[in-house]
Order: C-alpha cells, then sequence, then structure tokens
C-alpha cells in the first residue's frame, strides 16, 4: 500500500511538515539506537543517522525508476498510467530537493550506487560487498 499512487502523491507534501518530519526522525532513530539496522529513506543519511557507518546513496534514471514503479504496483492499480508515474517521480524529487525541511541530498560520505543498469541481485551484492568491507 505505501508504493502505492495515492500515498505517493501526498507523502511528500506531509514529509515537508516540519513537526511530521521532527516526529519521524525522532522514531526512526529510536529503533536504529540499540542495534545495527538497515534503513531506507530520502533523509536517512543527512538527518537521521547521519554518523552511520555505511551510507548508500541509491539513484536511477527517472523512466527506470518509473517503470520499475509501473510494474510493481500495475497490477494492483491497471488505470494507473506509466506517464503518470514518471510525472509522480519527477514532482516528488523536484519538492523532496528543494524542501526547506530535511530537502534531500546526499551525505559527503555516502556511496553512489546509481542503480539504473542493475538488478536487484547486483545491487544487494553492491551493499553486501561494502558491508563485508567494514568488517575487515
Amino acid at each position: 500500500e505505501i508504493r502505492q499512487m495515492p500515498v505517493s502523491e501526498k507523502v511528500s507534501e506531509v514529509s515537508a511538515l516540519k513537526e511530521v518530519r521532527r516526529e519521524m526522525v525522532k522514531q526512526q532513530q529510536r529503533m536504529g539506537r540499540s542495534k545495527n539496522i538497515v534503513m531506507d529513506g530520502r533523509d536517512i543519511g543527512t538527518a537521521v543517522f547521519p554518523d552511520a557507518s555505511l551510507k548508500i546513496f541509491m539513484t536511477a534514471d527517472p523512466a527506470v525508476r518509473a517503470k520499475r514503479r509501473y510494474d510493481e504496483i500495475h497490477t494492483k492499480n491497471p488505470d494507473v498510467t506509466l506517464e503518470e508515474i514518471y510525472e509522480n517521480i519527477a514532482h516528488r524529487d523536484y519538492q523532496d530537493t528543494t524542501r526547506a525541511e530535511s530537502p534531500l541530498v546526499r551525505a559527503q560520505d555516502a556511496i553512489i550506487l546509481d542503480n539504473t543498469a542493475l538488478t536487484p541481485e547486483q545491487q544487494l551484492q553492491f551493499a553486501l560487498d561494502r558491508v563485508e568491507g567494514l568488517n575487515r
């Protein structure tokens, strides 16, 4: 449900609210306080866990991201079009990179993973290789 269009259309708007963002950051920090954690989010490496030992900033071509999202949700929502999803992604990226409160930016110490041409298995291996590098 979280990846469906109605949620995706509102998430940037809601997450731009300072009070909402602060509470979400607190809750996320509580989750990771006592254990190792893998967390996905647009400000995890900058606002939530700026001191994390490993940060991977995942990116991909917007057209590829739209196709992946389309493939993911089209079976549950056959009325959604690839164009709508692409426009939603572009709009959300713009909102998230230009918002005043915790904008989407790559943490300076984050490793960039451009997964445009990678399979899920290749992405996982990339991350696992970096984790193993921490343990050496």
